[in-house]
C-alpha cells in the first residue's frame, strides 16, 4: 500500500465512514490537535526519566489514538466498532495528580515554563492539549460527543502542568515564578 492516494490533493479528506469534508473542517482540526498532542508526548516520554511515567505516557499515548479514532469518524455513516475510553482512564490521571503533588510545594504563584527541556516539553503539551480542548469543545457544539472526551482532555492538561512541576522537582531545577510588573 503506497502512503500517497492522491485523493487529499484538492483539499478534502475522508472520515471514518467514507464522507469527505475540507481538511480545514472542525473535526479534522480536532483530531489532528490530538495527533500534534500526541507526538509532543511521544516527546515528552523520551525526555522522561523514571521508567514508570514513560510507560504511563505511553498508555496516555495510545488513549489519545482511541479518542482520535472517535473524532475521525463521521457518526452517522461509520459502522467501525471503535475502542473506547473509560472513566478509569480520567481516575489514573487523577491518581498520579495526587501522587505527584505530594511531593510538590505548594505553588502560589504562576510559574513561567522552562528551566529544564522536560518542563518546557510538558509546558508545550499543555498548551496543544488545551487548544486540543477546544477545538473538541467546538466540535461538541455541531456533533454531540461522549462528554468523557472533554473530561479527558481537560484532565490531561492538568496532569502535563504537574508533571512539569514534578520534573523540574526531581531534577532539582528552580522553578521561575511569575513575577508581575508593578
Amino acid at each position: 500500500m503506497k502512503v500517497y492516494t492522491k485523493k487529499g490533493d484538492e483539499g478534502q479528506t475522508s472520515l471514518i465512514g467514507g464522507t469527505r469534508v475540507l481538511k480545514h473542517h472542525i473535526r479534522i482540526e480536532a483530531y489532528g490537535t490530538v495527533d500534534e498532542l500526541n507526538s509532543w508526548l511521544g516527546y515528552l516520554r523520551d525526555n522522561s526519566p523514571e521508567a514508570d511515567q514513560v510507560a504511563l505516557l505511553q498508555e496516555i499515548q495510545s488513549t489519545l489514538f482511541t479518542l482520535g479514532s472517535h473524532l475521525a469518524s463521521d457518526p452517522d455513516k461509520s459502522q467501525m466498532k471503535l475502542p473506547e475510553l473509560h472513566k478509569e482512564d480520567v481516575e489514573k490521571l487523577e491518581n498520579s495528580i495526587d501522587k505527584f503533588e505530594e511531593s510538590l510545594p505548594q505553588l502560589t504563584n504562576f510559574v513561567l515554563p522552562g528551566g529544564l527541556s522536560g518542563n518546557s516539553i510538558a509546558h508545550i503539551a499543555r498548551c496543544v492539549c488545551r487548544r486540543a480542548e477546544r477545538h473538541v469543545v467546538l466540535l461538541n457544539e455541531n456533533s454531540p460527543l461522549d462528554p468523557l472526551f472533554l473530561t479527558y482532555l481537560n484532565r490531561l492538561s492538568d496532569w502535563l502542568f504537574v508533571y512539569s512541576r514534578y520534573l523540574s522537582h526531581k531534577a532539582g531545577a528552580t522553578e521561575i515564578l511569575w513575577k508581575p510588573r508593578g
